[in-house]
């Protein structure tokens, strides 16, 4: 019996939590999870086209990507009605377009923010990730730090995260470039998550300049992009630190079922699409492994899929007894995932049900978690406590 399998099988007889109960041990929910309670959701801002990322800045103000190439700044709880001007153009196709944003851990300094969007053409694309000074209505000095090595085609599987880490270094998710029959290198391109030598299905490890970070893993490996950090990644679209331990987590799409949430350690192949629970998205599994020697054991697997997006590591005192646990977006449910953590351990997962496409999730500087809603109308949603 595989370790995957094992883990598995408490599943036959779980049953939903109630609000405060907890289950010990690892825990791989396949099925639905109960409502929590205590909490309602208010809007913010609305007439958002397909938001994708918010981000704080010092001042408290925010900025929010528009896939399309907008970038918007939200101030006092209104939105400017001008975008934010020198955005690069960005090739705006299916999944791709503008992406993250993120600002420099000395922003109060530099002023500098991060973007990750998609360039090139429908035939010939790359995740790219740059950086510019905001002065407070446009971006200026605009540079590209980093782009993926290879061009693909097709409009799937970018990834696009951003994580700062403690020392100032920089984690970037790319996606493994798409489902087959998409090739690269006379093979299906997803295949490439397994491979060293190029940039597709992995996270990468950078300096604040685009430069791989010096202590990368896998940097004096032959044949290898200096960059990588992790591999074995179908397309992950949510990082987040947990400021006290410093572990990163990350959850990723799998594809029919099999998603993930992922404790990341430098080094690790995380399996896909080798070692995977998906099934194809035309009936048969992807791989006939669901463990083996040497790849990381994910913490959750959800089957079936939810979409998993955004990612944040709740850390406030609006919600007490939520501090310390994990929340994970779902864009195929509407929902976002409250999942438990007793250190690296899950032991219980509930839902919040938005009734929306959830495109990210993030803390706010006032303690509330936030939430971007994919549509083309989409919505910046606050939840609060029901009593507060």
């Amino acid at each position: 019996m595989t370790h995957r399998l094992a883990m598995l099988l408490p599943l036959l007889c779980w049953m939903p939590l109630a609000h405060s109960e907890l289950v010990p041990g690892p825990i791989e929910p396949t099925g639905d999870v109960p409502e929590a309670r205590g909490w309602r959701a208010e809007t913010v801002v609305s007439g958002l086209e397909h938001p994708w990322s918010i981000a704080w800045l010092p001042d408290g103000s925010a900025l929010i990507t528009e896939r399309p190439g907008r970038l918007r700044i939200l101030r006092d709880g209104v939105l400017d009605p001008r975008p934010v001007g020198g955005v690069p153009r960005v090739l705006a196709l299916g999944q791709g377009g503008l992406l993250d944003v993120l600002p420099h851990p000395d922003f109060a300094v530099n002023r500098l923010i991060y973007l990750t969007y998609v360039t090139g053409t429908q035939d010939a694309n790359r995740t790219t990730l740059a950086r510019a000074r905001f002065d407070g209505s446009r971006l200026e000095h605009l540079e590209v730090v980093f782009q993926n090595a290879d061009a693909k085609s097709g409009g799937q599987h970018f990834g696009s995260r951003l994580l700062w880490l403690p020392d100032g270094s920089l984690l970037m998710s790319i996606g493994d470039g798409g489902n087959p029959p998409l090739s690269f290198d006379g093979d299906n391109i997803r295949d490439q998550a397994q491979r060293l030598g190029t940039h597709f299905g992995k996270i990468l490890h950078l300096r604040e300049d685009g430069r791989p970070a010096p202590d990368n893993p896998f940097a004096q490996q032959p044949g290898a992009r200096p960059e990588i950090y992790t591999y074995g990644h179908r397309n992950i679209q949510g990082l987040a630190l947990d400021p006290v331990s410093g572990r990163v987590w990350a959850n990723e799409h799998g594809s029919r079922g099999g998603d993930e949430l992922n404790l990341i350690e430098a080094g690790r192949n995380y399996g896909w699409p080798a070692v995977t629970y998906s099934l194809e998205y035309w009936g048969p599994r992807v791989s006939d492994e669901t463990s083996r020697p040497g790849i990381a054991e994910p913490t959750v697997v959800w089957t079936p899929s939810k979409a998993p997006s955004g990612l944040a590591f709740y850390t406030g005192d609006r919600y007490p007894q939520w501090r310390g646990d994990l929340f994970s977006g779902a864009l195929k449910f509407g929902q976002i995932r409250r999942i438990d953590l007793d250190g690296v351990r899950v032991v219980g997962e509930q839902k919040l049900t938005i009734g929306r496409r959830v495109r990210d999730v993030r803390q706010g500087p006032d303690g509330y978690l936030y939430v971007l809603t994919d549509e083309p109308k989409g919505v910046l949603l606050r939840i609060r406590a029901e009593d507060g």
